[in-house]
């Protein structure tokens, strides 16, 4: 990649976070930090005529929290990198299709880890429009300009990535294409797939347990949202021995 391509703005109320996370950024060569903000309203009226690539934000802040600040502009047009102390909020952070999630102190690794993200999601966002083509017992998806076949039967449960969309199947493999969770969910069969979280839809018959706020899949546990609780549950009910 070509050096200075991707273009930031970071926002956290402490002063010496955003010089270190600054610090830490400059590492890395093709990372432009355009610039930072103490508080989320100077950056969201920044925001309002301003374009770039990825926002890196703190969540706790005066005057408007990052979270805040993320709803007011969802979906976002940019990538979004929380950056915070707190761990309890990743969940909401995920509901509103979060890049990365960095607890302080951020390590220079974890970031590394992040930037390759980014670097991930950016050259994906350049590869141009993707699109979903229906067949009966499998999808075609875009990938890398070219149309791959996806059986339904492969599909263990579809993850949220910003302006794209991971289709993970048997064996941990992936799937990258450009598309919305929106559209996803209106393509696939709503008697094989379900819904369960801004970020996450599933096949039904992938589930492995249903706890109270997670699915089980591949032994991953995989969160369920709040609007999305009563549908999940109605799969319990049609399908539990009584």
């Amino acid at each position: 990649m070509h050096s200075k391509n991707i273009r930031c703005i970071l926002i956290d109320d402490e002063p010496l976070a955003l010089e270190v996370l600054k610090a830490h950024l400059s590492a890395h060569k093709n990372i432009e930090v355009v610039n930072t903000y103490g508080n989320g309203l100077d950056a969201l009226e920044w925001l309002k005529d301003q374009t770039v690539d990825a926002v890196f934000t703190d969540i706790n802040m005066p005057g408007i929290s990052g979270l805040d600040l993320v709803k007011n502009q969802y979906p976002s047009p940019h990538a979004v990198i929380f950056t915070t102390a707190h761990p309890n909020y990743a969940a909401d952070a995920f509901e509103f299709e979060a890049l990365d999630y960095l607890l302080k102190p951020i390590s220079p690794d974890r970031l590394e880890k992040a930037v390759k993200r980014l670097e991930e999601y950016m050259q994906m966002k350049k590869g141009g429009d993707d699109g979903v083509l229906l067949k009966p017992d499998f999808v075609f998806v875009k990938v890398d300009g070219q149309h791959q076949k996806v059986n339904y039967s492969d599909i263990q449960y579809v993850e949220a990535f910003a302006d794209y969309v991971k289709i993970w199947t048997a064996n941990e493999k992936r799937i990258v294409t450009l598309q919305t969770m929106r559209n996803m969910e209106m393509s696939l069969p709503s008697d094989l797939f379900v819904r369960i979280h801004r970020s996450f839809i599933v096949a039904k018959n992938k589930i492995e347990a249903i706890q109270n706020n997670a699915v089980v899949i591949g032994g991953k546990q995989l969160p369920v949202g709040k609007n999305y609780k009563d549908l999940v549950q109605s799969i319990v009910q049609k399908t539990r021995l009584r």
